[in-house]
């Protein structure tokens, strides 16, 4: 998977430079994010009935869906942007970028943070007041929906203030960091795809990425019967995967003083992540009636329920695995806010 993201990311590149510098930049960061959205896709469509779950259907690979939207955003975030600090900082003292980039990048980051704690506060908030679990699992599932559809009306919102209403800002912004590249009569020199070589390119890597998603997801059972956590997979093989071909883009573009280019990759796919991807995958389930609810919580056992009275060693330690998992999510998500 990690070469077929590279083909997109490169082919994507080569498009970008072929039209409007904003159309470009977007263009590029949705088709960087093309690959998480299939692999969601598939992970979801693979989703099977869970037990401990009756209300909800389909939600046994959920857990891995909502710990992989964490674990790209951190990803993007922490991993990718300290790198590009780190790297663009080794041969210079210090790198300019833009105040428009960072500052709609972290509006609309709060935004999308409590967006995806509303239906994590109200399940938690709720949990201890005598609610059954089928109940609050019901209901966090519509506040989900609901919350997902205004994330996506606001991930519009933000595409359009890009391209439409204040695109002029960001021209000038970029005009001026492609002329900060240091590499710049080197890459004018190199052999570029055309634009009809761009889309065949683009089109091939996504058949295969997604063949490469089916064949990921069949292994993630036998993976997590040998030992390995779903919030390990979720949160940090997942990421790393279909991430990487994106994270290398932008640390390139740090490395050539295009701090500006990186900040748009990092901070645009971090918040097609938390924005469209997280809200899409959420719709989608709810097309093919899954329960894919984009909250972060461990639902207790109720102490009546028959599936909790005879609980093996294997389950217990599930059970602590999976509130570990929760407590990790929920302590990156404040993190997040704090941001």
């Amino acid at each position: 998977m990690v070469p077929t993201a590279n083909l997109i990311g490169f082919a994507g590149q080569e498009l970008a430079r072929k039209l409007p510098k904003v159309l470009g930049i977007v263009l590029e960061t949705f088709l960087g994010g093309i690959v998480e959205i299939i692999l969601f896709v598939v992970l979801l469509s693979e989703s099977k009935d869970n037990p401990n779950s009756p209300g909800l259907k389909g939600t046994t690979l959920v857990p891995v869906i909502r710990a992989a939207i964490l674990g790209s955003i951190l990803a993007n975030l922490l991993l990718c942007l300290g790198f590009c600090f780190f790297v663009g900082g080794m041969t210079r003292h210090e790198q300019e970028f833009d105040e428009a980039v960072s500052e709609v990048g972290s509006g609309l980051l709060l935004v999308a943070g409590f967006g995806l704690l509303i239906p994590s506060a109200f399940f938690n908030s709720l949990s201890g007041a005598g609610f059954s679990t089928d109940f609050l699992e019901s209901r966090t599932l519509t506040i989900s929906r609901a919350t997902s559809v205004i994330l996506l009306v606001a991930f519009l919102i933000y595409v359009w203030f890009q391209m439409r209403s204040h695109h002029g800002i960001y021209d000038a912004v970029l005009e001026k960091d492609e002329l900060r590249d240091h590499d710049r009569d080197k890459d004018l020199k190199k052999d570029k795809f055309t634009f009809t070589e761009c889309i065949i390119a683009i089109l091939l890597a996504l058949t295969c990425v997604s063949m490469h998603a089916v064949f990921l997801v069949q292994q993630i059972e036998p993976i997590v019967e040998r030992g390995v956590s779903d919030a390990f997979m979720g949160l940090i093989l997942v990421p790393l995967v279909e991430k990487l071909a994106e994270h290398l883009t932008a640390i390139d573009e740090a490395h050539d003083n295009q701090m500006n280019f990186a900040l748009a990759h990092v901070l645009g796919a971090t918040i097609q992540t938390a924005l469209f991807n997280s809200s899409l995958i959420v719709i989608i389930g709810w097309g093919i009636s899954k329960g894919m609810v984009a909250a972060y919580y461990y639902p207790t056992p109720e102490k009546g329920d028959n599936n909790s009275e005879n609980t093996t060693t294997g389950g217990a330690s599930e059970t602590t695995e999976a509130q570990a998992a929760a407590a990790t999510t929920e302590a990156a998500l404040r993190f997040l806010l704090r941001r």
